[in-house]
């Protein structure tokens, strides 16, 4: 079974970064499609980013330009680069191997 580990999450000011990292128990990970969610309090789970086995990857709208995906498949590894955070961007995120694992989420506050 498949396990799926976030990291770097916190509190942050407004217009911060923050790295989230999500890591792969197997090295079937580099097989995988990775998306990453998000949800905030009293809000409908959504998708924020998603990246293919190759790199090739694409962000929502919302956080175009700010938010970048990518992979390390050596590390079994994918990353979520979060920059000139908002305030609306405060919510639980999830990285999620599509048919295969979730991860148990990691909270980001953006607050001053």
């Amino acid at each position: 079974q498949v396990q799926l580990t976030e990291s770097g999450g916190g509190l942050v000011q407004p217009g911060g970064s923050l790295r989230l990292s999500c890591v792969a128990s197997s090295d079937l990970f580099k097989k995988f499609v990775m998306v990453w969610y998000r949800q905030g309090v009293g809000k409908e789970r959504e998708l924020v980013a998603t990246i293919d086995p190759t790199g090739n990857g694409g962000v929502l709208d919302s956080v175009e330009g700010r938010f970048t995906i990518s992979r390390d498949n050596a590390k079994n590894t994918v990353y979520l680069q979060m920059n000139d955070l908002k305030p609306e961007d405060t919510g639980v995120y999830f990285c999620d191997a599509p048919s295969v694992a979730w991860g148990q989420g990691i909270q980001v506050t953006v607050s001053s």
